[in-house]
């Protein structure tokens, strides 16, 4: 088995919020791209990353968007009964079989968890967590998902880069150990 590294990616807005009603409560692009530059991106062109998600995230993902593209989806599900609507997505019924599964597929370079907020906490405390990928919003919207204060471990803190759209200033940091 080969060490994939593992790291959560995850935007907030001031208050933590994620999300609304199982949907993203705003809509920045440069959100978006970030996302999907430190997700897709690898240092070995042959290999790719992998996305790991709840179901509910994954039903959340708007069909286009369903699986995501040049990245392994994988989806966790309580209900071993569970099946995505989609040919080829991966199953599995927890986080540690999750990983476990992506760390055996040789083509799989690193690890992101993606969502939701059960994930998030059960994902914070892996020890195999390098990091947290964590994008501030500086906004505040309504929500009634939150995602859990970044364990202290996680105490190097690097500002990526800084942006803005829509007069809103979105900060991408990562936590390491």
């Amino acid at each position: 088995m080969k060490d994939s590294k593992v790291y959560i990616i995850v935007a907030t807005e001031k208050n933590l919020g994620i999300g609304k009603n199982g949907k993203i409560p705003w809509d920045l692009k440069k959100d978006m791209q970030h996302f999907k530059k430190i997700t897709t991106i690898t240092k070995d062109p042959n290999k790719r990353n992998a996305c790991m998600m709840g179901n509910i995230t994954w039903e959340s993902l708007p069909d286009s968007s369903r699986p995501l593209s040049k990245r392994k989806n994988l989806v966790l599900a309580r209900d071993p009964s569970y099946k995505p609507d989609r040919e080829g997505i991966f199953v599995r019924n927890s986080i540690e079989d999750g990983i476990k599964a992506l760390r055996e597929d040789e083509s799989v370079e690193t690890i992101f968890i993606i969502g939701g907020a059960s994930i998030y906490r059960q994902s914070a405390e892996l020890p195999e967590l390098e990091g947290i990928y964590l994008t501030k919003i500086e906004n505040s919207y309504e929500c009634d998902t939150f995602f859990p204060q970044v364990p202290e471990r996680f105490s190097k803190e690097t500002l990526l880069s800084e942006d803005e759209e829509n007069g809103i200033k979105i900060s991408f940091y990562l936590y390491e150990k």
